[in-house]
């Protein structure tokens, strides 16, 4: 028998064997593959394959109803269910090995017929209280040899619209007058539908108001509702009642709901744990004698949290009297110093390997004010293992000083619950090339915060970035003297300027496992100041360009814009489909052009994933992908699209397709390849496409990526679009590894 693997006309893989040897190898490793699912099942035990939801109603979401299901089966992958089968290697064995697979892989989940009707249950309880009144659920079980399939079958409920709301409230002090003045917030309307679901997120919305009234101790307990739904067919008459004794208590406990004020206020904290006095006075904004409001204890608690040096910080109130609730603040910490290490690597088909290794040693207290002090020592290493001269060291020093405060103004300035942090910032970089060396000092002052929890800023009044160029490889040399580009780039910078961030996202988590929105834009101002005192600086040997320390300093403006929108469906939301639209354009005036640090780039773990990062643009230029032995291609103007299916595999496993387009250009570099324009917009564009694999801890995720190149802007006319028996043998992929999503 001969097997013949062929794509598009190449010939791979030629297989010569005995048909008969050949199923015989590929039944046993299918077998080992598929164990049977209930090889490890005891007598009179049944595997759980699957639940199956069927609802009368096609518009419905039956997803929302599985998290009630009180058993559920093994997970399946194309019908498989690798970690069950691993489980089931080690059968009823109690050797080394048939412990350890047991252990590796996920036990059966054995049919327990009792919780059929638990989820039943479970389910008519969820619908009720949703607002299908009256819902039906009911199953059917079927028994294929020792595998059992459950089929549950809803029939939704009927649902009652409010045509009338009436109040019963206390009527003594200033309660009525405030509930009603609150009123035009309420969740519940006439028109609305009726679930017992509106009715609590009402009283949760309501009591949470009058907590910030000062009523101490106020909650959903006292909310009593109730609803004639006999009077009119398909309507309800809602009365909503505020007691003055909690649920599950006799009128005889009532008593009336009293303001409360703040009383002491103590704070407590570890000998060990040197704070200055001034320091927590100026956080904490609580005040004896002051009304209480529920929004005032936890901004005092946000404001404590946002203090590194704090691991916890807790917030006991307790009554003091009938109007007055004591305040014990009580702040802890962890290890106040140490030392963290990271490790980032990539390799694309070339075989062109990136390793940063990185270790930072941190101090969270460094002047008793909660100061956060890091000194970090970093490496960026290229290379090619069979090229020699093909290779990119940088070595970095940083240190930076964060201050709980802006400096300037104290933090009694900053009433609300959010203290923006003041950075202090030096560092210092050598970089090794084949083509130059370069040695980059910078230092800046950056003032951070929020305006609300989702809303962030970052403005720095001050920086100062200085490059120099030395050792330029004499054949690098006349290519820089004949593009303008390169000219501009390769050349020593002074840039001094200012700029600003600011980002908007609906949700901050370090992992996101909800849909989310975010927008970030940035702009950077550079050597305007500066030119208000070109009359005292010498000019450069050539008489263009106004100079610093015999360095011409820059000149220019640079703006960013990001919009990401994350959409969640399928079951528990764990499939997502992300996407994401980028820009930035950077114009260099007056005294000098842009530098080459703050000119774009594409390429990367979180860009275009085909490339490794400075490997693509700008435009159609070819010169530079031959000039670098290692990718050095920048623009100054940037468009990137993303686009990427999430989806689980298994346990903490995700998968994910992508799809990149994008590129950098120059608006003002002579050369067409590389200038943007309509006409070659489109042959400028670069497109890939790829898969990659996830572990999501929750609180760190782990990100291997491959992307393949699809249309690449730096082959030659005509040959752009990469045929699929292109993309392995041309080294035309890129892998990377990352730590959280890419966007």
């Amino acid at each position: 028998m001969i097997i013949k693997v062929q794509i598009y006309g190449k010939m791979l893989i030629f297989v010569r064997m005995n048909a008969r040897k050949l199923i015989f190898i590929l039944g046993t490793l299918l077998a080992a593959w598929t164990c049977s699912t209930t090889r490890s099942l005891q007598d009179g035990e049944y595997l759980l394959r699957s639940n199956k939801l069927e609802v009368n109603e096609k518009h419905f979401d039956a997803s929302d109803l599985s998290s009630y299901m009180a058993q559920k089966p093994n997970s399946y992958m194309l019908g498989l269910s690798p970690f069950l089968s691993v489980y089931n290697w080690g059968g009823h064995s109690q050797s080394g090995l048939a412990r350890f697979c047991r252990k590796l892989g996920q036990a059966p989940v054995v049919y327990d017929a009792a919780k059929v009707g638990i989820t039943q249950e479970n389910i008519e309880n969820h619908l009720r209280y949703m607002g299908y009144y009256g819902s039906q659920v009911e199953s059917r079980v079927q028994v294929k040899g020792r595998k059992v399939y459950v089929t549950y079958y809803v029939t939704l409920g009927k649902q009652f619209t409010i045509s009338a709301i009436n109040y019963q409230l206390p009527s003594y002090g200033t309660f009525r007058q405030e509930f009603l003045t609150d009123l035009p917030n309420s969740k519940i309307a006439v028109g609305s539908l009726l679930s017992e679901a509106l009715l609590d997120e009402e009283s949760e919305r309501s009591a949470r108001f009058f907590r910030t009234q000062g009523y101490y101790g106020f909650n959903k307990s006292y909310y009593v509702f109730e609803a004639d739904t006999l009077s009119s067919e398909g309507s309800a008459a809602l009365t909503m009642s505020i007691r003055d004794y909690a649920l599950g208590d006799t009128p005889s406990a009532a008593q009336e709901h009293r303001k409360y004020t703040i009383g002491q206020v103590n704070i407590s904290r570890p000998s060990r744990l040197k704070i200055r006095p001034s320091v927590i006075e100026n956080l904490n904004t609580l005040r004896p004698g002051q009304l209480y409001d529920e929004r005032e204890i936890n901004k005092v608690y946000s404001r404590f949290s946002s203090v590194n040096m704090l691991s916890s910080v807790n917030v006991e109130l307790t009554p003091e009297s009938d109007n007055q609730v004591n305040c014990n603040i009580s702040l802890r910490n962890s290890g106040l110093q140490g030392f963290k290490t990271n490790l980032e690597a990539s390799v694309n088909s070339t075989a062109l390997v990136g390793i940063s290794p990185q270790i930072t040693y941190y101090h969270k207290n460094l002047f008793h004010g909660g100061e956060l002090f890091n000194m970090g020592l970093k490496g960026n290493f290229q290379f090619k293992p069979k090229d020699r001269t093909a290779y990119s060291s940088e070595v970095s020093v940083t240190t930076s000083l964060r201050f709980p405060m802006c400096l300037g103004l104290p933090n009694r300035f900053f009433k609300g619950s959010n203290i923006p942090h003041t950075d202090l910032n030096i560092a210092f970089s050598y970089q090794d090339r084949p083509e130059f060396r370069r040695t980059l000092i910078s230092t800046s002052v950056a003032y951070t915060g929020r305006f609300m929890p989702n809303f962030f800023y970052q403005f720095t009044p001050f920086r100062v970035n200085i490059s120099r160029l030395f050792d330029m490889n004499e054949n690098f040399v006349p290519y820089v003297l004949n593009n303008l580009m390169l000219l501009y780039a390769y050349t020593d910078k002074f840039d001094m300027g200012m700029s600003s961030m600011l980002y908007y996202t609906t949700d901050n988590s370090t992992v996101p496992s909800t849909p989310y929105f975010f927008v970030r834009f940035s702009t950077d101002v550079s050597g305007n100041v500066l030119s208000l005192f070109n009359s005292l600086m010498p000019l450069d040997e050539d008489g263009l360009y106004r100079t610093i320390w015999n360095t011409p300093y820059s000149q220019y403006v640079r703006t960013e814009l990001q919009v990401g929108k994350t959409f969640r469906f399928g079951k528990e939301d764990r499939h997502a489909i992300a996407l994401r639209l980028m820009g930035g354009v950077a114009h260099g005036y007056g005294n000098s052009n842009i530098p080459l640090e703050r000119m774009f780039y594409a390429g990367g773990s979180t860009s275009m994933r085909g490339w490794q990062a400075r490997a693509i643009g700008p435009g159609n230029e070819t010169l530079l992908a031959d000039l670098f032995a290692i990718p050095s291609q920048v623009g100054d103007m940037k468009l990137e699209a993303n686009a990427e299916y999430r989806f689980p595999i298994y346990w903490k496993l995700e998968g994910a397709f992508f799809v990149d387009a994008g590129n950098v250009w120059d608006v003002d570099n002579t050369s067409e390849e590389a200038a943007i324009s309509w006409k070659n917009l489109a042959e400028g564009m670069g497109l890939d496409s790829g898969v990659g694999i996830r572990l999501n801890m929750g609180f760190i995720l782990l990100r291997v990526d491959m992307g393949l190149r699809i249309h690449d802007p730096g082959r030659p006319a005509g040959d752009r679009w990469v045929a699929p028996r292109l993309w392995f043998p041309e080294h035309n992929y890129a892998i990377h590894f990352g730590v959280g999503y890419p966007f």
